[in-house]
Protein backbone atom coordinates (compact mmCIF):
# COMPACT_ATOMS: atom_id res chain seq x y z
CA UNK A 1 0.00 0.00 0.00
CA UNK A 2 1.62 3.66 -0.95
CA UNK A 3 -1.63 5.46 -1.06
CA UNK A 4 -5.28 5.80 0.33
CA UNK A 5 -7.58 4.82 -2.23
CA UNK A 6 -11.30 4.80 -2.36
CA UNK A 7 -11.33 1.32 -1.84
CA UNK A 8 -9.14 0.97 0.72
CA UNK A 9 -11.35 3.48 2.47
CA UNK A 10 -14.74 1.52 1.59
CA UNK A 11 -13.02 -0.85 3.24
CA UNK A 12 -11.95 0.87 6.58
CA UNK A 13 -15.73 2.13 7.07
CA UNK A 14 -17.20 -0.99 6.41
CA UNK A 15 -15.30 -2.60 9.45
CA UNK A 16 -16.05 0.29 11.75
CA UNK A 17 -19.64 0.31 11.05
CA UNK A 18 -20.07 -3.25 11.95
CA UNK A 19 -17.85 -2.44 15.05
CA UNK A 20 -20.73 -1.56 18.47
CA UNK A 21 -17.73 -1.10 20.72
CA UNK A 22 -16.36 1.39 18.97
CA UNK A 23 -19.24 3.65 18.22
CA UNK A 24 -20.22 3.11 22.07
CA UNK A 25 -16.72 4.52 22.87
CA UNK A 26 -17.42 7.31 19.83
CA UNK A 27 -20.64 8.75 21.72
CA UNK A 28 -18.85 8.84 25.21
CA UNK A 29 -15.51 10.54 23.91
CA UNK A 30 -18.26 13.10 21.95
CA UNK A 31 -18.92 14.38 25.29
CA UNK A 32 -16.47 13.18 28.41
CA UNK A 33 -12.88 14.02 28.52
CA UNK A 34 -10.94 11.37 27.81
CA UNK A 35 -8.74 11.56 31.26
CA UNK A 36 -12.21 10.98 32.79
CA UNK A 37 -12.56 7.48 30.56
CA UNK A 38 -9.50 6.19 30.73
CA UNK A 39 -9.37 5.92 34.53
CA UNK A 40 -10.44 2.71 36.25
CA UNK A 41 -11.42 3.41 39.84
CA UNK A 42 -11.36 -0.34 40.86
CA UNK A 43 -7.36 -0.37 39.40
CA UNK A 44 -7.10 3.41 40.62
CA UNK A 45 -7.98 2.03 44.75
CA UNK A 46 -5.58 -1.02 44.59
CA UNK A 47 -2.39 1.93 44.69
CA UNK A 48 -4.18 4.19 47.45
CA UNK A 49 -3.39 4.04 51.02
CA UNK A 50 -0.38 4.06 53.70
CA UNK A 51 3.55 3.47 52.61
CA UNK A 52 5.42 1.12 54.33
CA UNK A 53 8.29 4.04 53.92
CA UNK A 54 7.11 7.67 53.93
CA UNK A 55 9.31 10.84 54.04
CA UNK A 56 6.93 13.76 55.62
CA UNK A 57 7.22 17.01 53.45
CA UNK A 58 6.48 20.70 54.46
CA UNK A 59 3.49 20.71 51.59
CA UNK A 60 2.48 21.40 48.12
CA UNK A 61 3.65 24.02 45.74
CA UNK A 62 2.11 25.27 42.63
CA UNK A 63 4.06 25.99 39.09
CA UNK A 64 1.00 26.92 37.73
CA UNK A 65 1.12 27.62 33.98
CA UNK A 66 4.99 27.70 33.74
CA UNK A 67 7.22 24.54 33.26
CA UNK A 68 9.80 24.85 36.25
CA UNK A 69 8.63 21.53 37.84
CA UNK A 70 12.84 20.84 38.27
CA UNK A 71 12.96 23.88 39.94
CA UNK A 72 10.55 23.85 42.21
CA UNK A 73 11.42 20.13 43.18
CA UNK A 74 14.86 21.18 43.87
CA UNK A 75 14.12 24.27 46.16
CA UNK A 76 11.74 21.44 48.09
CA UNK A 77 14.92 19.29 48.80
CA UNK A 78 16.07 22.65 50.16
CA UNK A 79 13.38 23.60 51.76
CA UNK A 80 13.27 21.03 54.00
CA UNK A 81 16.52 21.98 55.22
CA UNK A 82 15.70 25.01 56.42
CA UNK A 83 12.64 24.16 58.32
CA UNK A 84 14.62 21.27 60.34
CA UNK A 85 16.86 24.35 60.80
CA UNK A 86 14.67 26.84 62.02
CA UNK A 87 11.70 24.77 63.48
CA UNK A 88 9.24 25.69 61.17
CA UNK A 89 5.99 23.99 60.07
CA UNK A 90 5.25 25.59 57.04
CA UNK A 91 8.26 27.02 54.64
CA UNK A 92 8.96 27.71 51.10
CA UNK A 93 11.83 29.13 48.63
CA UNK A 94 11.23 31.79 46.20
CA UNK A 95 11.03 29.88 42.77
CA UNK A 96 10.70 33.37 40.87
CA UNK A 97 14.08 34.68 42.09
CA UNK A 98 15.91 31.45 40.50
CA UNK A 99 13.40 31.59 37.50
CA UNK A 100 14.91 34.96 36.80
CA UNK A 101 18.50 34.33 36.78
CA UNK A 102 17.77 30.97 35.15
CA UNK A 103 16.59 32.45 32.38
CA UNK A 104 18.74 35.31 32.16
CA UNK A 105 22.05 32.24 31.79
CA UNK A 106 19.72 30.57 29.42
CA UNK A 107 20.11 33.28 27.31
CA UNK A 108 23.50 34.31 27.45
CA UNK A 109 24.60 30.65 26.72
CA UNK A 110 22.29 30.47 23.80
CA UNK A 111 24.21 33.59 22.40
CA UNK A 112 27.46 32.61 23.42
CA UNK A 113 26.46 28.81 21.36
CA UNK A 114 25.88 31.42 18.30
CA UNK A 115 29.08 33.15 18.43
CA UNK A 116 31.36 29.84 19.44
CA UNK A 117 29.82 28.11 16.06
CA UNK A 118 29.69 30.77 13.50
CA UNK A 119 30.34 28.24 10.50
CA UNK A 120 27.72 25.75 11.71
CA UNK A 121 24.96 25.39 8.81
CA UNK A 122 22.06 27.62 10.05
CA UNK A 123 19.97 24.22 9.04
CA UNK A 124 22.76 21.81 10.30
CA UNK A 125 21.70 19.70 13.45
CA UNK A 126 23.48 22.43 15.79
CA UNK A 127 22.07 25.30 15.09
CA UNK A 128 18.52 23.85 14.75
CA UNK A 129 18.88 22.58 18.21
CA UNK A 130 20.20 26.31 19.43
CA UNK A 131 17.31 27.86 17.68
CA UNK A 132 14.81 26.32 19.20
CA UNK A 133 15.80 28.86 22.01
CA UNK A 134 15.26 28.55 25.63
CA UNK A 135 12.40 26.69 27.81
CA UNK A 136 11.32 27.06 31.37
CA UNK A 137 12.30 23.22 31.72
CA UNK A 138 15.97 22.20 33.10
CA UNK A 139 17.73 20.07 34.90
CA UNK A 140 19.03 18.98 38.29
CA UNK A 141 22.59 19.80 37.17
CA UNK A 142 21.31 23.41 36.41
CA UNK A 143 19.31 23.55 39.34
CA UNK A 144 22.90 23.12 41.44
CA UNK A 145 24.59 25.54 39.14
CA UNK A 146 22.03 28.27 39.64
CA UNK A 147 21.99 27.81 43.58
CA UNK A 148 25.39 28.20 43.90
CA UNK A 149 25.99 30.76 41.92
CA UNK A 150 23.46 33.17 43.07
CA UNK A 151 21.88 31.76 46.29
CA UNK A 152 18.20 31.32 47.24
CA UNK A 153 15.72 33.46 49.01
CA UNK A 154 12.62 33.35 51.25
CA UNK A 155 9.43 33.21 49.08
CA UNK A 156 8.11 36.08 50.97
CA UNK A 157 11.17 38.33 49.65
CA UNK A 158 10.76 37.39 46.23
CA UNK A 159 7.12 36.01 45.80
CA UNK A 160 6.04 35.07 42.30
CA UNK A 161 4.16 37.57 39.94
CA UNK A 162 1.72 36.31 37.27
CA UNK A 163 4.02 36.38 34.44
CA UNK A 164 6.74 34.19 36.44
CA UNK A 165 3.48 31.59 36.84
CA UNK A 166 2.41 32.10 33.20
CA UNK A 167 5.85 31.96 30.93
CA UNK A 168 4.37 31.35 27.60
CA UNK A 169 3.66 34.09 26.37
CA UNK A 170 7.18 35.83 27.86
CA UNK A 171 8.83 33.26 26.56
CA UNK A 172 7.80 33.32 23.13
CA UNK A 173 8.74 36.82 22.78
CA UNK A 174 12.51 36.30 24.43
CA UNK A 175 12.58 33.59 21.99
CA UNK A 176 12.00 35.58 18.92
CA UNK A 177 14.59 38.43 20.61
CA UNK A 178 17.29 35.60 20.42
CA UNK A 179 16.64 34.42 17.53
CA UNK A 180 17.04 38.03 15.88
CA UNK A 181 20.05 38.67 18.29
CA UNK A 182 21.50 35.14 16.97
CA UNK A 183 21.33 36.37 12.85
CA UNK A 184 23.08 40.17 13.97
CA UNK A 185 26.00 37.97 15.81
CA UNK A 186 26.78 35.85 12.99
CA UNK A 187 27.15 38.56 10.80
CA UNK A 188 28.96 40.72 13.13
CA UNK A 189 31.40 37.33 13.28
CA UNK A 190 31.46 36.54 9.51
CA UNK A 191 32.55 40.24 9.13
CA UNK A 192 35.90 38.88 11.26
CA UNK A 193 34.04 41.91 13.72
CA UNK A 194 34.21 41.16 17.70
CA UNK A 195 30.80 40.41 18.76
CA UNK A 196 30.72 40.94 22.54
CA UNK A 197 30.11 45.17 22.88
CA UNK A 198 26.79 44.02 20.86
CA UNK A 199 26.29 40.94 22.66
CA UNK A 200 26.52 42.69 26.19
CA UNK A 201 23.86 45.17 24.80
CA UNK A 202 21.90 42.12 24.04
CA UNK A 203 21.85 40.70 27.53
CA UNK A 204 20.80 44.06 28.58
CA UNK A 205 17.84 43.99 26.85
CA UNK A 206 17.58 40.50 27.96
CA UNK A 207 17.62 41.56 31.77
CA UNK A 208 15.65 45.07 31.57
CA UNK A 209 12.39 42.58 29.94
CA UNK A 210 13.02 40.36 32.90
CA UNK A 211 13.03 42.81 35.91
CA UNK A 212 9.33 44.25 34.38
CA UNK A 213 7.92 40.65 33.71
CA UNK A 214 9.14 39.23 37.42
CA UNK A 215 10.86 42.05 39.33
CA UNK A 216 14.29 42.80 39.74
CA UNK A 217 16.19 40.20 41.96
CA UNK A 218 16.83 41.31 45.65
CA UNK A 219 20.69 41.63 47.02
CA UNK A 220 20.16 41.49 50.26
CA UNK A 221 17.28 40.98 52.87
CA UNK A 222 16.07 40.59 56.46
CA UNK A 223 14.83 37.26 57.15
CA UNK A 224 12.11 36.63 60.00
CA UNK A 225 10.42 34.47 61.27
CA UNK A 226 8.42 32.55 63.97
CA UNK A 227 9.08 29.16 64.96
CA UNK A 228 7.13 26.53 65.91
CA UNK A 229 7.06 27.52 69.39
CA UNK A 230 6.07 31.00 68.23
CA UNK A 231 9.36 32.32 69.27
CA UNK A 232 10.54 35.43 66.63
CA UNK A 233 13.70 35.34 64.87
CA UNK A 234 15.31 37.86 62.93
CA UNK A 235 18.49 37.90 61.03
CA UNK A 236 19.37 41.39 59.31
CA UNK A 237 21.11 42.35 56.02
CA UNK A 238 21.85 38.62 54.22
CA UNK A 239 23.00 38.01 50.73
CA UNK A 240 21.23 35.27 49.07
CA UNK A 241 24.29 33.20 49.12
CA UNK A 242 24.70 34.21 52.80
CA UNK A 243 21.25 32.73 53.46
CA UNK A 244 22.37 29.44 51.50
CA UNK A 245 25.12 28.79 53.23
CA UNK A 246 23.41 29.84 56.45
CA UNK A 247 20.11 28.30 56.57
CA UNK A 248 20.47 25.07 53.89
CA UNK A 249 24.21 24.26 55.12
CA UNK A 250 24.16 21.52 52.69
CA UNK A 251 26.72 20.90 49.17
CA UNK A 252 24.94 19.91 45.98
CA UNK A 253 27.68 18.36 45.20
CA UNK A 254 27.44 15.60 47.40
CA UNK A 255 24.49 13.98 45.35
CA UNK A 256 25.00 13.01 41.85
CA UNK A 257 21.80 12.36 38.86
CA UNK A 258 21.04 8.68 38.68
CA UNK A 259 19.62 7.51 35.19
CA UNK A 260 18.03 4.94 33.65
CA UNK A 261 18.34 5.36 30.02
CA UNK A 262 18.82 2.01 27.56
CA UNK A 263 19.59 3.20 24.62
CA UNK A 264 22.35 2.50 22.07
CA UNK A 265 24.59 5.45 22.84
CA UNK A 266 24.44 5.64 26.54
CA UNK A 267 26.62 2.74 28.06
CA UNK A 268 26.07 1.60 31.44
CA UNK A 269 27.91 2.56 34.46
CA UNK A 270 29.19 5.23 32.84
CA UNK A 271 28.74 9.30 33.75
CA UNK A 272 26.85 10.77 30.21
CA UNK A 273 27.23 14.48 29.62
CA UNK A 274 26.35 16.93 26.99
CA UNK A 275 26.01 20.53 26.84
CA UNK A 276 22.36 22.09 26.59
CA UNK A 277 21.11 25.71 25.41
CA UNK A 278 19.68 25.30 29.27
CA UNK A 279 23.24 25.32 30.84
CA UNK A 280 25.31 28.37 31.86
CA UNK A 281 28.14 29.09 29.78
CA UNK A 282 31.35 26.61 31.04
CA UNK A 283 28.67 24.13 32.52
CA UNK A 284 27.19 20.67 31.33
CA UNK A 285 24.73 18.43 32.32
CA UNK A 286 25.55 15.14 33.95
CA UNK A 287 23.72 12.13 35.27
CA UNK A 288 25.35 8.12 35.95
CA UNK A 289 23.55 5.37 33.86
CA UNK A 290 22.44 2.39 35.73
CA UNK A 291 20.13 -0.43 35.70
CA UNK A 292 16.88 0.33 36.39
CA UNK A 293 17.55 -2.02 39.83
CA UNK A 294 20.61 -0.15 40.67
CA UNK A 295 18.37 3.25 40.64
CA UNK A 296 15.35 1.63 42.64
CA UNK A 297 17.93 0.16 45.30
CA UNK A 298 19.26 3.48 45.51
CA UNK A 299 15.77 5.62 46.03
CA UNK A 300 14.79 3.07 48.66
CA UNK A 301 17.80 3.49 50.39
CA UNK A 302 17.71 7.63 50.35
CA UNK A 303 13.97 7.04 51.69
CA UNK A 304 14.81 5.29 54.74
CA UNK A 305 17.40 7.47 55.41
CA UNK A 306 14.86 9.56 55.35
CA UNK A 307 15.28 12.21 52.68
CA UNK A 308 13.27 12.62 49.65
CA UNK A 309 14.25 12.03 46.13
CA UNK A 310 14.30 15.05 43.30
CA UNK A 311 13.55 12.36 39.75
CA UNK A 312 12.19 12.74 36.21
CA UNK A 313 9.35 11.26 34.51
CA UNK A 314 7.05 11.19 31.46
CA UNK A 315 4.06 12.49 32.76
CA UNK A 316 2.40 12.31 29.83
CA UNK A 317 2.36 8.09 29.82
CA UNK A 318 -0.83 6.53 31.80
CA UNK A 319 -1.56 10.12 33.78
CA UNK A 320 -5.25 10.71 35.44
CA UNK A 321 -4.22 14.13 37.35
CA UNK A 322 -7.18 14.55 38.86
CA UNK A 323 -7.19 11.29 40.66
CA UNK A 324 -3.71 11.33 41.15
CA UNK A 325 -2.36 8.25 39.70
CA UNK A 326 0.44 6.99 37.32
CA UNK A 327 -0.41 3.59 35.91
CA UNK A 328 -0.52 1.36 32.64
CA UNK A 329 -3.33 -0.92 34.21
CA UNK A 330 -5.33 2.07 35.52
CA UNK A 331 -5.20 4.84 32.69
CA UNK A 332 -5.81 3.18 29.44
CA UNK A 333 -6.11 5.54 26.74
CA UNK A 334 -5.19 2.54 23.94
CA UNK A 335 -8.10 0.81 25.07
CA UNK A 336 -10.25 3.88 24.21
CA UNK A 337 -9.57 4.18 20.83
CA UNK A 338 -9.53 0.48 19.76
CA UNK A 339 -7.49 -1.20 21.89
CA UNK A 340 -4.21 -1.14 20.11
CA UNK A 341 -0.66 -1.32 21.99
CA UNK A 342 1.47 1.53 22.63
CA UNK A 343 4.28 -0.89 24.06
CA UNK A 344 8.11 -0.29 23.11
CA UNK A 345 11.10 -1.38 25.03
CA UNK A 346 12.23 1.34 27.63
CA UNK A 347 15.37 1.92 25.38
CA UNK A 348 13.60 1.99 22.18
CA UNK A 349 10.88 4.08 23.53
CA UNK A 350 13.55 7.13 23.63
CA UNK A 351 15.53 6.39 20.72
CA UNK A 352 11.89 6.61 18.82
CA UNK A 353 10.88 10.16 20.72
CA UNK A 354 7.79 8.12 22.12
CA UNK A 355 8.77 8.99 25.23
CA UNK A 356 11.11 11.51 27.33
CA UNK A 357 11.76 12.73 30.88
CA UNK A 358 9.33 15.90 30.79
CA UNK A 359 8.31 16.87 34.69
CA UNK A 360 10.34 16.91 37.58
CA UNK A 361 8.94 15.97 41.15
CA UNK A 362 10.10 14.47 44.25
CA UNK A 363 9.43 11.21 45.35
CA UNK A 364 8.24 11.31 49.22
CA UNK A 365 6.99 7.13 49.74
CA UNK A 366 7.37 3.54 48.67
CA UNK A 367 5.04 0.91 49.66
CA UNK A 368 6.72 -2.56 49.58
CA UNK A 369 5.25 -5.91 48.98
CA UNK A 370 5.67 -9.48 51.19
CA UNK A 371 8.73 -10.09 49.87
CA UNK A 372 10.26 -6.51 50.38
CA UNK A 373 9.76 -5.47 46.59
CA UNK A 374 8.51 -1.84 45.80
CA UNK A 375 4.74 -1.90 44.22
CA UNK A 376 3.68 1.77 44.56
CA UNK A 377 5.61 5.14 45.01
CA UNK A 378 4.12 8.22 46.61
CA UNK A 379 5.24 11.22 44.83
CA UNK A 380 5.00 15.27 45.89
CA UNK A 381 4.12 17.09 42.52
CA UNK A 382 4.32 20.87 41.98
CA UNK A 383 0.46 21.45 40.47
CA UNK A 384 -1.02 22.85 43.53
CA UNK A 385 -3.77 20.58 46.22
CA UNK A 386 -6.27 21.02 43.99
CA UNK A 387 -5.29 17.59 42.14
CA UNK A 388 -4.35 14.05 43.28
CA UNK A 389 -4.60 13.51 46.89
CA UNK A 390 -4.15 17.26 48.26
CA UNK A 391 -1.57 18.05 45.74
CA UNK A 392 0.30 13.93 46.82
CA UNK A 393 0.26 11.66 43.56
CA UNK A 394 1.13 8.01 43.38
CA UNK A 395 2.94 6.00 40.88
CA UNK A 396 2.90 2.30 40.31
CA UNK A 397 5.81 -0.19 40.19
CA UNK A 398 5.01 -0.92 36.07
CA UNK A 399 5.06 2.92 35.67
CA UNK A 400 7.99 3.46 37.66
CA UNK A 401 10.42 0.77 35.91
CA UNK A 402 9.28 2.20 32.59
CA UNK A 403 8.78 6.06 32.72
CA UNK A 404 11.18 7.03 35.45
CA UNK A 405 14.43 8.45 33.72
CA UNK A 406 16.09 9.98 36.39
CA UNK A 407 16.72 10.38 40.38
CA UNK A 408 19.37 12.87 42.20
CA UNK A 409 20.68 10.56 45.06
CA UNK A 410 23.53 11.65 47.44
CA UNK A 411 26.73 9.85 47.09
CA UNK A 412 27.32 8.38 50.42
CA UNK A 413 24.49 5.86 49.22
CA UNK A 414 26.38 4.53 46.12
CA UNK A 415 28.39 1.16 46.54
CA UNK A 416 31.87 1.36 46.03
CA UNK A 417 32.04 0.53 42.31
CA UNK A 418 28.74 3.04 41.87
CA UNK A 419 31.17 5.79 43.17
CA UNK A 420 34.24 4.53 40.64
CA UNK A 421 32.30 4.93 37.94
CA UNK A 422 32.17 9.23 38.53
CA UNK A 423 35.93 8.58 38.76
CA UNK A 424 35.76 7.56 34.51
CA UNK A 425 35.77 10.26 31.89
CA UNK A 426 32.00 10.78 30.87
CA UNK A 427 30.54 9.87 27.81
CA UNK A 428 29.81 13.01 25.79
CA UNK A 429 26.60 13.08 23.74
CA UNK A 430 24.76 15.87 21.43
CA UNK A 431 22.74 17.60 23.37
CA UNK A 432 19.90 17.03 20.91
CA UNK A 433 20.07 13.27 21.37
CA UNK A 434 19.37 13.48 25.26
CA UNK A 435 16.49 11.82 26.76
CA UNK A 436 16.66 12.82 30.38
Amino acid sequence: MKGITEELLAKFRESYECDEKAKVLHSALAKTPMMDLAYDVSEGALLKGPFTIEVKTKGITAQEQSGRCWLFAALNILREKVAERCHLEQFELSQNYLSFYDKLEKANNFLEMVIENPKAPIKGQLMQYVLRGMTDGGYWSEAVDLIEKYGVVPKQVQPETYQSGHTDRFTDTLNRLLRKDALELRRLVSEGKNPYPRKEKMMGEVYRAECIAFGRPVETFDFTYRDKDNQFHEDRHLTPREFYKKYVGISLRDYMAVINEPTFDKPVGRVIAFHAVENMTGHDMKGLNLTQQEMENLCIAQLKAGEAIWFACDAGAAGARKDGVWDPKTVRYEDLLGGFSTAMEKGKRLEYSASSANHAMLLTGVHLDEDGKPDRWKIENSWGKDVGDNGYFVCSEAYFREFVYEAVILKKHFTKEQQEMLEKEPVYINAWDEDY
